[in-house]
């Protein structure tokens, strides 16, 4: 409290009511977090505030729920123009009595409730990613919710013509990448539901292909004199430019994916051998050199850059709470509005943008697909093939000649 305010009365209205004696905690943290000392001081002041409100009802911390803050802003709202208390008030107190941030949620519904359980098989038991599940269950949602319209789940009724009607109305909506997932989200969903004995047939088996031909599209990618330029839109020198630069080139250098760029940690550079070691796709753990440029943008970001936190995250929010990223979507707004900001006119902006890059830079090299493959880390080499439509030189030694004569 005392590196927010100095005066000692200014000090003693503030910790009056039964907040009061967590406030240097909360003071302790913000400071950790980075918040600047005019946010600091407003945050500390609004929860001083909550506090008294609180007293005047002979209210204490035991007592506090959602309910009392919604009727503390509400009050407020009559007297002052409204600022963002909510959610000073919910920092605060997940970090002094996290109970009272939990509102009280209605019951599950049965399909709810089934998906839990499927949740658990999916992730614990066959080790898949909660980015898979997140992606799956809108669809399973519907699934359910058009076979048992009145909400009574009983998986035992479904039939192979549920199945095949659900993928009829649904798939042509799509494109063919987001019809593939929804028959790969109920083909996993079915082959539980048989292992939990919820159905005896294998309705697995029933679900209909999607017409999706195998190397049917061309990887898109920059030049590398665009990548080039899209680097250049990044200052080095500067904390948020030095960082946005670090990601990049670990993007366009060494093929990480967006969420791979999230989880890396202080913990995954091995610094002595000049490597990376982390967790990539699917779970499964990958090493990789540690390129001496990528390794310089690292190291000037964690000197010059990087925000004082205890996080381990490597790259950090530059705004409080300085924390990691919270998902993958961060990073593919940064390079969206790198590519924008470098004046490059792209069907696609995302981060992916940089594998297809470097895949089809290192195969015009003269890479081998092997070598390539084992750089992105593709665990089977028939993604890696998908870049033979980029080899130009191999292209054109292939091309016919065209029967009416030079054009």
């Amino acid at each position: 409290m005392h590196r927010f305010f100095s005066k000692p009365e200014t000090l003693l209205r503030l910790r009056r009511g039964p907040l009061g004696d967590y406030l240097d905690r909360y003071a302790d943290w913000l400071s950790e977090q980075g918040f600047c000392r005019v946010h600091a001081r407003l945050q500390l002041v609004q929860i001083a505030d909550f506090s008294l409100w609180l007293d005047k009802r002979g209210l204490t911390l035991i007592d506090v729920q959602p309910a009392a803050i919604d009727s503390f802003i509400e009050d407020r709202r009559r007297r002052v123009k409204p600022r963002a208390e909510r959610s000073t008030l919910q920092r605060f107190l997940k970090l002094v009595r996290p109970e009272a941030c939990t509102e009280v949620s209605p019951p599950l519904t049965a399909s709810q409730v089934l998906l839990q359980d499927f949740r658990r098989h999916f992730l614990e038991e066959r080790g898949a990613a909660q980015v898979s599940y997140l992606a799956f269950q809108p669809i399973l949602l519907q699934f359910l919710s058009d076979c048992f319209p009145d909400g009574a789940i009983d998986c035992a009724r479904l039939t192979a013509k549920d199945v095949i009607r659900f993928v009829r109305r649904h798939a042509y909506r799509h494109s063919p990448g987001r019809a593939k997932l929804l028959i790969t989200a109920l083909r996993v969903f079915l082959r539980y539901l048989r292992l939990r004995g919820n159905i005896t047939s294998d309705l697995a088996a029933s679900v209909p292909r999607v017409a999706m031909w195998p190397g049917s599209t061309i990887p898109k990618f920059l030049s590398p004199d665009q990548v080039r330029q899209v680097l250049a839109q990044c200052d080095p020198n500067s904390a948020i430019g030095g960082r946005n630069y670090a990601i990049l080139l670990l993007l366009c250098r060494l093929g990480f994916r967006a969420d791979e760029v999230v989880r890396l940690t202080l913990d995954n550079i091995d610094w002595e051998n000049g490597r990376l070691s982390f967790r990539g796709k699917g779970g499964y753990w990958a090493q990789m050199p540690l390129p001496a440029d990528v390794g310089e943008a690292i190291v000037r970001y964690l000197q010059c850059g990087r925000p004082h936190s205890p996080c381990r995250r490597l790259f950090l929010r530059h705004t409080a709470p300085k924390t990691g990223f919270a998902n993958s979507g961060a990073i593919s707004t940064l390079v969206r509005r790198t590519i924008i900001r470098a004046g490059i006119n792209s069907q696609r902006k995302g981060s992916h943008l940089f594998r297809h890059s470097l895949a089809t830079r290192m195969i015009n090299e003269g890479s081998s697909f092997p070598e390539i493959a084992e750089l992105l880390r593709h665990q089977s080499i028939e993604t890696t093939n998908l870049y033979a439509k980029v080899d130009l030189q191999a292209l054109r030694s292939i091309a016919l000649p065209w029967l009416g004569g030079a054009q």
